[in-house]
């Protein structure tokens, strides 16, 4: 299957390149207009990019491979992050973990059934002072409690979206 963008995606592409020296120098935001539309950047997806931008497409794979903030495969409607480094080790998101993982019923890098929650570790999210906390989408969750975390994913759980539950959270 060949990719296409939208026209509303294609009109936001065409008005973001003017902005940039060079048609590299547009291959994040382009990307990220590709995602918005696909939901994760596959092959096609780099292909379609490389072409349009005439870029190479290993230089395009090798931005997406690099890149944590470009999905490879299919993600849930929402993305969780859990924070696992040093500092929010040590104020318990080992534990905020494992309770993601109980509470979703996947372990990260996985996909819950209804398609809701991906389940993800990063290395650093760069708040370090509110540990332990994750990220869901674009939003930062700090000083979580296990409680706090079941109220998080409870509302995203119930809010109207292609790939909502017809009950609860997991598998």
């Amino acid at each position: 299957m060949t990719f296409a963008l939208s026209p509303d995606r294609e009109h936001q592409l065409e008005a973001l390149l003017p902005k940039y020296p060079t048609r590299v120098a547009a291959l994040i935001p382009a990307l990220h207009i590709c995602q918005e539309q696909h939901g994760y950047i596959s092959e096609e997806v780099m292909l379609f990019i490389a072409a349009r931008l005439d870029v190479p497409p290993a230089h395009v794979k090798g931005v997406v491979t690099f890149y944590t903030l470009f999905n490879q495969h299919p993600v849930g409607e929402h993305q969780v992050w859990v924070c696992k480094t040093l500092p929010c080790a040590l104020r318990g998101s080992l534990g905020i973990l494992a309770h993601c993982e109980e509470r979703l019923g996947i372990r990260p890098g996985e996909t819950t059934r209804d398609g809701k929650f991906t389940l993800r570790t990063a290395e650093c999210l760069a708040s370090c002072g509110t540990a332990p906390m994750m990220q869901v989408d674009k939003d930062y969750y700090e000083n979580l409690t296990p409680e706090r975390v079941d109220q998080i994913l409870e509302k995203l759980a119930t809010l109207p979206g292609p790939a909502a539950p017809a009950s609860g959270l997991g598998r």
